[in-house]
C-alpha cells in the first residue's frame, strides 16, 4: 500500500455493451476468420482506460533505466510483430510477483518481481515476445472479456465467495488483470511468437527456453507466486522442451548469427532492484500490518489471507465468506467520508455511532446493499460495518463485509482489526527497509554456494539465491563471474 490513492471503481459497464456486437474478424497472426467480442477501435479504447487503473494499483516501479529499458526494446519488437500499427504501452510495475501481462490494446507490463529473476536480456526478450504475441494474436481480448462476462473476482488471488463479489466488484480496481489466465492453446501460440520475434529482433530465443527452468523451480519452491505464467498453464519443463526446438527452428529461418544473450549488461542494470516485498509500502509482521511511510498499524485477522496494494489492503478467511477491506476514504471529515462511501458503493445506512479509536475520532457505520442477479432478476443482501477513523490530515476507513446469516460469525474478528488501528510510533518498524539485489563477481573458482558463502549469504538462503541466479547450488562458477545476492544496504 503505497500513499493511498481515492477509492478507485473498476466500471464493466463499457464491455457490456461490447459483448451485445460480438462480430467476426480476421486474426491478425492466423489470418483466419475468428469471433470478436470487440473492434480493435474497442479493444483500443479499453486498454486505455484500463492502463490508469492498473498504474493506481499497482505503481509504476521508480526506476527511469528499467523504464527506458523494457519500453526501447517493447517498440523494436514491435515493429517486426503481427500488429505493427497499434500504439504499444510498456511499463515496470511496483510488484514483487514474479509475472508480467498483457492488456488489449497494446498494453504490456512486466513486474519488477520478474525482472529480477531475470538473468539475461535475452530472456527477457524472450518473454516480452510472448506477452506481445497475447495481444497480436488477440488472446487478451478473449480472456480480458470471458473474466469479465463469467463475473470472476480474483483479488490478488483471494477467492471471494460469490454473494460479496457485486460489493468487491465496486470496491476493488483493476486486480484481475493481474491474474488473467489463459488457455494451454494461447500459450502455446505466446511461446511460439516470443521466440519467432526474439529472434528476428537478434537475440538467442533458447534463453527463454532456459527461464521456463528457473519458472519451474520457483513453483517448487512455494515462492514468488505465478498466475499468468504456470496458473492451468503447460509444464514449463515441456515448454522448455519445444521453446529451444522453436529457437533452433526460427534460428535455422532467420540465419543472422550471433545471437544476443547480454548477460553481464542485464546483471549490471538491475543492480540494486527491490527484491520481494517493500515493507516501505506496508508488511505484515507477527500478525500486524504495519505501514512505515503512514504510520499506521492494525491486528490482521487470524488465519486470513492479506493482499497489500497501492489503493487499498484486502483481507479474506480461507473459505471466502467475508471480506475485509482498508483504504483511505473521500471527503474532509469523517460524515462527509461516509456519506462519499454510501454514494458511491450503494449503500443503505442502517445505524451510524461516534466513537474513539486508541484516541483518534471514528464513525461506525452498519450498511446493507443490495444487489440483483443480471440473468435471474433475483436479489441478494450483504451487510457491511465499516469504521472510518481520523487521523492527521487522512480518514480511513475499513469495510467488513458479509451476508446477513454470516456476519455474526465474522464481526468479532472484524472489529479487532478495526479497534486496533493506531498511530505507528516503534522506530524499528518505521525504519524497516526492503532487500534489494547486489550483483557481485564470484571471488574464487568453486560451486556457486561456495560463492554465495564468500557473501556470507546463509546457507537457509543457498536455493533461494540459486533460484534467482538460473543455476543450482552445486554448479561450477568462474572466478568473476557476475551473480546476484540479497542485502538491505
Amino acid at each position: 500500500m503505497h500513499l493511498l490513492s481515492k477509492n478507485h471503481i473498476f466500471r464493466y459497464t463499457a464491455l457490456i455493451a461490447l459483448v451485445t456486437f460480438a462480430s467476426c474478424a480476421v486474426n491478425p497472426v492466423t489470418g483466419k476468420k475468428q469471433l470478436a467480442l470487440m473492434s480493435e477501435a474497442q479493444e483500443i479504447a479499453l486498454g486505455a482506460e484500463s492502463d490508469p487503473q492498473i498504474i493506481a494499483e499497482f505503481g509504476l516501479y521508480d526506476n527511469p533505466t528499467l523504464q527506458n529499458f523494457i519500453n526501447k526494446h517493447g517498440q523494436e519488437m514491435v515493429k517486426i510483430s503481427h500488429r505493427p500499427n497499434i500504439k504499444y504501452q510498456f511499463k515496470v510495475v511496483d510488484s514483487p510477483v514474479v509475472n508480467a501481462f498483457a492488456v488489449p490494446g497494446g498494453y504490456v507490463y512486466f513486474t519488477r518481481g520478474i525482472m529480477a529473476y531475470f538473468n539475461n536480456e535475452a530472456e527477457f526478450m524472450g518473454v516480452l515476445g510472448h506477452e506481445i504475441g497475447h495481444i497480436t494474436h488477440r488472446h487478451s481480448v478473449e480472456q480480458y472479456s470471458k473474466s469479465m462476462l463469467g463475473n470472476v473476482l480474483l483479488m490478488g488471488g483471494l477467492i471471494v465467495s460469490k454473494e460479496l463479489r457485486p460489493f468487491a466488484n465496486e470496491a476493488e480496481s483493476a486486480m484481475q488483470l493481474l491474474f488473467l489466465k489463459y488457455s494451454r492453446t494461447n500459450e502455446s501460440q505466446s511461446d511460439a511468437l516470443g521466440a519467432e520475434y526474439s529472434t528476428k529482433v537478434g537475440y538467442d530465443a533458447k534463453e527463454m527456453a532456459n527461464f521456463f527452468q528457473t519458472l519451474n523451480s520457483l513453483s517448487d519452491s512455494g515462492e514468488g507466486k505465478l498466475p499468468t505464467f504456470l496458473s492451468s498453464h503447460p509444464d514449463p519443463l515441456d515448454r522448455f522442451e519445444n521453446v529451444k526446438k522453436l529457437a533452433d527452428e526460427w534460428q535455422a529461418k532467420v540465419q543472422t548469427p550471433p545471437y544476443k544473450v547480454n548477460g553481464d549488461a542485464y546483471l549490471k542494470m538491475i543492480d540494486g532492484i527491490v527484491y520481494g516485498e517493500d515493507p516501505r509500502q506496508g508488511y505484515v509482521e507477527t500478525g500486524v500490518f504495519y505501514h512505515p511511510e503512514l504510520k499506521f498499524l492494525f491486528p490482521v485477522p487470524s488465519g486470513w489471507d492479506l493482499v497489500n496494494s497501492p489503493t487499498q489492503v484486502q483481507m479474506v478467511p480461507a473459505d471466502g465468506k467475508a471480506l475485509l477491506i482498508f483504504t483511505l476514504a473521500e471527503g474532509d471529515n469523517l460524515q462527509s467520508a461516509a456519506s462519499a462511501s454510501a454514494t458511491q458503493l450503494q449503500l443503505t445506512v442502517k445505524s451510524s455511532r461516534q466513537l474513539t479509536v486508541h484516541g483518534l475520532q471514528a464513525l461506525e457505520v452498519m450498511s446493507e446493499q443490495i444487489s440483483e442477479d443480471a440473468s435471474t432478476g433475483a436479489q441478494s443482501a450483504i451487510k457491511i460495518k465499516s469504521m472510518y477513523i481520523k487521523m492527521a490530515s487522512n480518514i480511513y476507513v475499513f469495510h467488513g463485509v458479509s451476508t446477513p446469516a454470516d456476519f455474526a460469525a465474522y464481526e468479532s474478528a472484524m472489529d479487532r482489526t478495526m479497534v486496533g488501528f493506531n498511530e505507528l510510533k516503534d522506530q524499528n518498524k518505521i525504519n524497516a527497509r526492503p532487500e534489494k539485489i547486489k550483483v557481485v563477481p564470484v571471488k574464487t573458482e568453486g560451486t556457486l554456494g561456495q560463492a554465495l558463502l564468500a557473501y556470507n549469504m546463509p546457507t537457509t538462503r543457498h536455493w533461494e539465491l540459486g533460484i534467482v541466479n538460473g543455476m543450482d547450488v552445486t554448479d561450477k562458477v568462474k572466478a568473476g563471474k557476475l551473480i546476484k545476492i540479497v542485502t538491505k544496504e
